[in-house]
């Protein structure tokens, strides 16, 4: 019985929020942990769990209801009914797994890794008597920011233009997270929650990397002694290169449509590469300048237009030219190493920056809400990999300043190349062997 003990592994459920954003970070730190003789189980929402296209072959996979388990988000009819009726059924049924796997001493779950967007998931671990670990999904400015609003430092609506916040760079209005400035703060206030009980995890882990984020990251190490970076987690073979195989998230709800033969006609730095993540939902009006642009400018382009958003297209624009290809998704991480892409012009999601980052590619930054607006300020007047593009009085980037932006990197731009590729450096060191990251995914292994 005594040998039978010491060579179980330790077991580590890690439960995401169903969007790809949430859950492909959360999923590459679990690769980490397997890696370090980790057990894990990837838990995430029945609806988004039936309507995967790939799922990763390794890593086991449960289930728990966030009340729509037939119709998921669209069926709430709304960002906020969907998280207060998630909020109600997530617990439960969470509850109810740890309950189940409890039961046979072979999975018996020993720590909990949950979005820190699931504060109420540390409660349910600790009444099992689990070790829990927050993930912070966002970049540690932005933790920053929703972290004094907890305080009461900072609050909604802003009067203020210009926020001085410690730790952090100036920030003004057009930097703040979108949810500062809608009518109904209710998702403003769920979001600032997830710090309501942080400070009782066991652990606080932030996909990012000490470089990135030094003072910042000092600055919370004093109040929270147990704060770790553990990223940037994306997969290995764009990275540190200690895991050949892994090319590729493994967990999508799209199929991925192959570019790679369009690339590998073009020159090299000739192709912008136009991508607005998985969730976010351009106007109309946006769509067509920005279809303009890409016609009208001398690069080639390769654009992400998901299925969902295709009606909104000019007609008469061609999905496949010589000159550009339309394609309704693609492996990200795959085009932005391909050598012909020169630019990324991109609504600054956090993965999206990370990624850009990680493979030395500058950007036209045209964010559209939540984080977006702060990632966009780093990456433009911090980092200095990129542009943050002009907009209008309707919050619309016209053609002529796209076009402006996408020629400053294509035909110069070398400080913005030359920065992005010491931030790929220094990324590459933070998660190979010895560099801190690394050391910090050891630390957090070795002490389950």
């Amino acid at each position: 019985m005594e040998e039978k003990k010491m060579a179980r592994r330790a077991h580590c459920l890690v439960l995401t929020y169903p969007s790809q954003g949430h859950i492909n970070p959360m999923l590459q730190f679990s690769k980490l942990l397997e890696r370090q003789g980790v057990r894990i189980t990837l838990v995430t929402t029945r609806f988004y769990y039936n309507n995967l296209k790939t799922l990763p072959p390794s890593i086991a996979l449960e289930t728990i209801s966030d009340g729509f388990d037939k119709g998921g988000p669209r069926e709430a009819g709304g960002a906020k009914a969907y998280l207060d009726r998630f909020w109600q059924v997530g617990p439960p049924t969470f509850a109810e797994l740890l309950e189940k796997l409890g039961r046979s001493e072979d999975d018996h779950v020993d720590c909990v890794v949950y979005d820190a967007f699931f504060n109420w998931a540390l409660d349910v671990a600790k009444r099992f008597g689990i070790v829990g670990a927050a993930y912070l999904t966002q970049s540690m400015t932005v933790n920053g920011i929703y972290y004094h609003v907890h305080l009461g430092k900072l609050k909604a609506p802003l009067t203020q233009h210009e926020i001085s916040l410690p730790a952090l760079p100036k920030l003004h209005l057009q930097d703040m997270p979108s949810f500062f400035f809608e009518e109904d703060l209710g998702l403003l206030h769920l979001i600032v929650n997830q710090f309501s009980n942080i400070d009782k995890a066991d652990w606080i882990l932030c996909n990012t990397f000490y470089e990135l984020d030094k003072e910042i990251t000092d600055w919370f190490m004093k109040i929270w002694p147990k704060f770790r970076t553990i990223g940037p987690n994306i997969p290995s073979f764009f990275l540190d290169k200690e895991c050949e195989d892994d090319q590729d998230y493994g967990f999508t709800q799209f199929k991925i449509e192959d570019c790679m033969e369009w690339l590998d006609d073009k020159p090299k730095g000739s192709v912008v590469y136009v991508s607005f993540g998985s969730l976010v939902s351009i106007g109309e009006e946006q769509m067509e300048e920005l279809a303009c642009c890409l016609r009208e400018c001398s690069s080639y382009f390769l654009w992400v237009v998901r299925a969902s958003e295709e009606t909104k297209l000019p007609k008469g624009f061609e999905k496949k030219t010589e000159k550009g290809l339309v394609v309704t998704w693609c492996s990200q991480l795959k085009v932005l190493t391909h050598e012909a892409v020169g630019c990324f012009v991109t609504h600054c999601g956090w993965n999206s920056t990370l990624e850009s980052l990680c493979l030395g590619v500058p950007t036209v930054a045209i964010p559209c809400r939540s984080d977006q607006n702060t990632n966009a300020k780093l990456t433009s007047d911090v980092w200095k990999t990129g542009i943050r593009a002009l907009v209008d009085e309707k919050k619309v980037v016209q053609r002529e300043d796209l076009e402006h932006c996408i020629k400053e990197i294509m035909d110069g731009g070398k400080e913005m190349k030359t920065n992005a590729i010491q931030w790929r450096n220094l990324a590459v060191k933070a998660s190979s062997e010895g560099g801190n990251s690394h050391e910090n995914v050891k630390e957090f292994a070795n002490n389950l």
